[in-house]
């Protein structure tokens, strides 16, 4: 494992004026609250967060992101706390590493509604420190390092959500080192088999025909020789997935692929880099429409650099990146840049971007998307898209997705204009609405009073923006019509389950739907964009039962020792799903908490008391008790329905206590006995959607505690 000594030494070659002490006592502390904690793969704990930070100090950062990365798992997965964290290291450590912790719970593969919850939390994070995402990047790309030591079935969720979230955020970001590398090992435990095949291959291809990198960096270096150039050439192949990926775009075998080989040249002005491209392309053909012009025209993330495809040795297409050293930095570090530190500074480089203003540009395209399909849609198709640049008649730049049409185009000017497109000019000529723009091309939008969004621009749009705005127009164009038709389909649908789609139930829904009301939720329905059984759902999710085998109480959490037992604590009555802390007990084996329950206060002092649990991932059964208050009308027949809504959505009653009687109303205590912490959450959302349930809430005890009044399980 890396020293403290050993990761100072990494900082102070960036920075002389490191604060060592303050990164010296980072590491003592976050190594004390790691202890006795393990990797899957038998290793202390404490070695990633060590890992994480030595990655952290390869883009130069800043010491606080350094001391973040070495706390970032201190206060979810340790007795640390934000207090605590905020006195000793700084309040800005404090934020950063308490936002890694919020970025760790985010489950960004999960049901899309709750995606693009998460995602709208991944961009809040990212609006208020940037340095946030660079943490939880590098620990993602450590963890991808060392996933073998993790269950099979779990490498391949990791992995599907390293290739899908954080290798493109990554790329976005600039930094493309890490792009690449995330995908690589993605790539290789979803299609290990396809990678080796294509090592093979390559190994093959080098028998074959020699060190082609070498000769052609070589012949570089010559032709930049004879113009009097100062550069320094760099060539590799390209990774794996790389590879894989053009060979699936382009339906094309390996042996047909030819520019599997990518050179770079970094030289001193911008003045050279131009000169540089005249050399190359004098030395060697051009091929057509592989040529980009990132410095006239940078990302929107700072990079900037010339691409050009050439025809080098025996016909081998390889691609040449020409650019300066400063902007070799931004292309490495990408938005980190901003915090990059040389000498002991922070470097003055003119084209790191600003991270506020790179967030704004980012962001303002998702304002305003309430719906969580089309802001998912949007996101997904805006910020992991390759990027074309057009331009508006009057010279100005827009920048859209790969694959954009003139409508798109419109949408991004404004959303009066898309609305009122009618036709579009490319270069001056009139093209159908569905024609894909292309880098560099002129458009021209022409639009026309009265025009109104048609149902067919949604299969010509491509971006999140424009279908989301001409979704919206078409709702509004039909509103009335719909809300109408829904509530029909509304009361059928409720109907079926013996149900009524009152008022009450239709903001229920709207409420674990995302969507603004129940009249949102009937216009939805009577667009035939949601279904009846989705609404119905929504609320009563467990009306229909899912079989299969539940895990056993006795084994339903992990983390003890083997024989231990364990209860659950009467004073916060932990749920599985729900995250958990053990205190031993003598003579009783170990008491589970939330960890969120006060009682946990009173074993602060007592450090080797607690334990580190989880609950078993899968189906339990409806066995653990949770306390419910209800306040519900005092009517015939009321409690005898409530009772009934409870038994349908498949959880027990096991005791029932009243609080207080009123003429028209009854409070009480409903102990239930439930599988999880879901099984709540639908539960409750089912009592909310009754109109004679004025109130429902958890709750909880939290002067009772200790295994004599725990509920067994």
């Amino acid at each position: 494992m890396t020293t403290a000594d050993d990761l100072i030494a990494l900082v102070r070659t960036y920075n002389p004026k490191t604060n060592e002490a303050l990164i010296r006592a980072a590491y003592d502390y976050g190594g004390e609250m790691h202890e006795g904690q393990f990797r899957h793969s038998g290793e202390p704990y404490f070695t990633h967060p060590v890992a994480v930070a030595a990655i952290l100090t390869e883009q130069r950062l800043d010491d606080a992101t350094i001391i973040t990365a070495l706390l970032h798992d201190t206060i979810e997965d340790t007795k640390a706390s934000y207090a605590e964290v905020s006195e000793l290291f700084g309040e800005e450590t404090a934020k950063l590493v308490d936002g890694v912790t919020k970025l760790t719970n985010l489950q960004l593969t999960s049901s899309e509604t709750k995606q693009a919850e998460n995602f709208r939390k991944l961009f809040m994070a990212m609006s208020k420190d940037l340095r946030v995402i660079l943490v939880k990047l590098a620990d993602r790309l450590h963890n991808m390092r060392t996933i073998k030591s993790m269950r099979p079935e779990k490498q391949v969720q990791k992995a599907r959500e390293t290739m899908d979230i954080f290798a493109p955020l990554a790329g976005r970001m600039g930094m493309q080192w890490m792009r690449e590398e995330l995908e690589d090992l993605a790539f290789r435990v979803l299609n290990s088999e396809g990678r080796a095949s294509i090592i093979r291959r390559f190994i093959t291809l080098q028998r074959e025909t020699g060190d082609v990198i070498q000769r052609i960096t070589g012949d570089m270096r010559l032709e930049l020789e004879k113009v009097d150039i100062e550069a320094d050439v760099f060539g590799r192949a390209k990774k794996p997935y790389s590879i894989w990926r053009k060979m699936q775009e382009k339906e094309q075998s390996f042996s047909r692929l030819s520019d599997i080989y990518g050179f770079r040249i970094v030289t001193g002005t911008e003045e050279d880099c131009y000169r540089i491209l005249g050399a190359i392309h004098q030395r060697w053909r051009a091929v057509p429409g592989r040529f980009k012009d990132y410095i006239s025209q940078p990302k929107s993330n700072g990079y900037r650099s010339i691409h050009t495809t050439v025809s080098g040795r025996d016909g081998k297409r390889v691609e040449v990146q020409i650019r300066t050293r400063q902007m070799h930095d931004v292309a490495e570090s990408g938005v980190a840049a901003h915090w990059s530190y040389r000498d002991g500074v922070r470097t003055q480089n003119p084209f790191a971007v600003d991270p506020a203003k790179w967030i704004a540009q980012l962001t303002e395209q998702f304002d305003g998307e309430d719906d969580h399909e089309d802001f998912l849609e949007a996101v997904k198709l805006e910020m992991y898209s390759d990027q074309v640049f057009c331009f508006t008649p009057k010279g100005e730049v827009v920048k859209l997705p790969r694959g954009a049409t003139p409508i798109d185009f419109a949408y991004a000017i404004h959303t009066r204009i898309g609305n009122a497109c009618v036709g579009a000019k490319v270069d001056g000529m009139r093209v159908p609405l569905w024609t894909r723009v292309k880098n560099g091309q002129s458009v021209e939008v022409v639009t026309a009073e009265g025009q109104t969004p048609q149902a067919t621009w949604l299969d010509i749009a491509q971006t999140g923006k424009a279908k989301s705005a001409i979704r919206r127009s078409l709702r509004e164009a039909d509103r009335e019509r719909f809300i109408k038709l829904g509530r029909e389909l509304a009361r059928s649908a409720f109907g079926n389950v013996k149900k009524k789609a009152t008022d009450k139930a239709l903001a229920s829904a709207a409420k674990q739907l995302r969507l603004k009301d129940g009249d949102e939720v009937l216009a939805r329905l009577g667009s035939a964009e949601l279904t009846g059984r989705e609404v119905v759902q929504a609320i009563y999710p467990d009306l229909q039962q899912k079989t299969g085998a539940s895990v056993d109480a006795h084994r339903a959490v992990i983390g003890l020792a083997p024989g231990q037992s364990f209860e659950r604590a009467s004073c916060c009555q932990p749920l599985p799903g729900e995250r958990i802390i053990g205190i031993t007990q003598r003579g009783t084996g170990v008491v589970v908490h939330t960890i969120d329950c006060e009682r946990l206060e009173a074993f602060e002092q007592q450090p080797d008391r607690w334990l580190d649990l989880h609950w078993h991932d899968g189906s339990h059964a409806a066995q653990y008790g949770a306390t419910l208050k209800l306040t519900i009308g005092n009517d015939a027949g009321v409690l005898g329905r409530t009772c009934t809504l409870i038994g349908e959505t498949g959880a027990n009653i096991s005791d029932l206590h009243f609080v207080d009687r009123k003429p028209d109303f009854y409070s009480l205590l409903i102990y239930v006995e439930l599988r999880d912490v879901a099984h709540l959450h639908s539960l409750v959302g089912a009592l909310e959607a009754e109109s004679d349930v004025a109130s429902v809430e958890r709750q909880r005890d939290m002067a009772r505690t200790g295994p004599e009044k725990a509920r067994t399980v």
